[in-house]
């Protein structure tokens, strides 16, 4: 669903990070965001629910190279994780190119990442997408705890197909640019197949 924009010699890409609330999506883009180079990445835009924010921003990764010729511009997007703004993540999975599902790895919100993974499994089926025909990572988030889930345990339930995965700590910024590189590469791959 990628945008060109001749003009700029540039392809625009939606990157959704998708998963329950308080997983770490906000801390994920924050984190990127701090660490891009101003001259290659937009403003951040937050927008502010009661319980969440839904933040948005768009760089220019130069590293992942051009595709005939084009650049590569990536929008990022969080999703609200309460279940009450569905209508919100049904929008915002509009045109997406690629999603990197956060879990939360914290034993007692194991249950949260499984009623999360079937809300995107089931709003992108209304859109006619399916998870396995886009590019998807799975992000373990917050494995510094003390009380994180077993790896194997949460693959298991989580990732049956086998996808990239990666254990992060967003606060920390462990795994972070590690699961961005993985999705934006994916996404990419999809595009050059496509311009064959």
């Amino acid at each position: 669903m990628s945008f060109i924009n001749y003009s700029s010699r540039e392809i625009n890409c939606k990157i959704v990070y998708y998963g329950p609330g308080l997983c770490g999506k906000t801390t994920n883009l924050q984190h990127i965001y701090n660490r891009t180079n101003p001259e290659l990445k937009g403003k951040m835009i937050s927008l502010e629910t009661e319980a969440e924010r839904t933040l948005f921003f768009d760089f220019l990764p130069l590293a992942l190279g051009e595709i005939r010729g084009f650049k590569t511009r990536f929008h990022l997007y969080t999703v609200p994780g309460q279940v009450f703004y569905d209508a919100s993540r049904k929008l915002i999975l509009k045109g997406v190119d690629g999603v990197v599902f956060v879990a939360d790895s914290q034993a007692e919100r194991l249950e949260a990442n499984l009623e999360s993974l079937d809300n995107l499994h089931l709003n992108l089926a209304e859109q006619g997408h399916d998870l396995s025909s886009l590019p998807y990572v799975i992000q373990y988030n917050k494995r510094d705890l003390p009380n994180a889930a077993p790896m194997a345990e949460m693959q298991r339930l989580m990732n049956p197909n086998g996808v990239p995965e990666f254990e992060a700590s967003a606060a920390t910024g462990l795994g972070v640019f590690e699961t961005l590189k993985s999705v934006a590469r994916l996404v990419l791959q999809e595009l050059r197949d496509a311009s064959r």
